[in-house]
């Protein structure tokens, strides 16, 4: 019995050992969809209502990379501000890490954004978009695909433009950041 319960605490503690001190982005993700401050929801490519055949072929390929969009969002409220500042702080500590690489930096009237990956430069698994205006909150969109490569990105905007996507499914997320 001894030898069984030994075996136990050295298994426990190798699995706790191996396992990073860093929450990934994932694990906010699940964490966070039980916080009330939180809006969460995933957006399948399915959705995009995509005529295939009416896309050129460096579409097609940037689609077919495309698995799904997480969407991850915390809207400011006078009782919340604190949290916010919290949430924020753990969201940009994650993003920091040296496992996401930047890609840009966007500044616009509305707020601030940066798009960050994960993979590599030629075969990207995840796109990070975060997103955020003091004012109103932040968001972050997980873009999941197999292979895609930073050309993706500017075929994918043109697929969304081709595509069928009803917005107003998701107007909790442009309610959101309204006024």
């Amino acid at each position: 019995m001894q030898k069984i319960a030994r075996s136990l605490i050295v298994i426990t503690a190798v699995i706790f050992s191996s396992c990073s001190p860093n929450q990934s982005l994932q694990e906010y993700y699940v964490d966070s969809t039980e916080n009330p401050n939180f809006l969460a929801f995933d957006i399948p490519t399915s959705l995009l209502n995509t005529d295939l055949a009416e896309l050129t072929p460096e579409q097609k390929m940037a689609y077919e990379s495309l698995r799904k969009l997480n969407v991850l969002a915390f809207k400011i409220t006078p009782e919340n501000t604190e949290a916010y500042k919290t949430e924020k702080a753990k969201v940009e500590a994650i993003l920091g890490n040296d496992s996401y690489e930047e890609l840009m930096k966007i500044n616009t009237g509305f707020g601030k954004a940066s798009i960050r990956f994960k993979g590599a430069e030629d075969a990207i698994d995840e796109v990070i978009i975060f997103g955020e205006n003091k004012e109103k909150g932040f968001a972050i969109v997980r873009v999941l695909g197999k292979d895609m490569n930073p050309a993706h990105l500017a075929q994918f905007l043109q697929v969304l433009e081709k595509s069928d996507f009803d917005v107003e499914q998701f107007g909790q997320i442009s309610e959101l950041f309204k006024s």
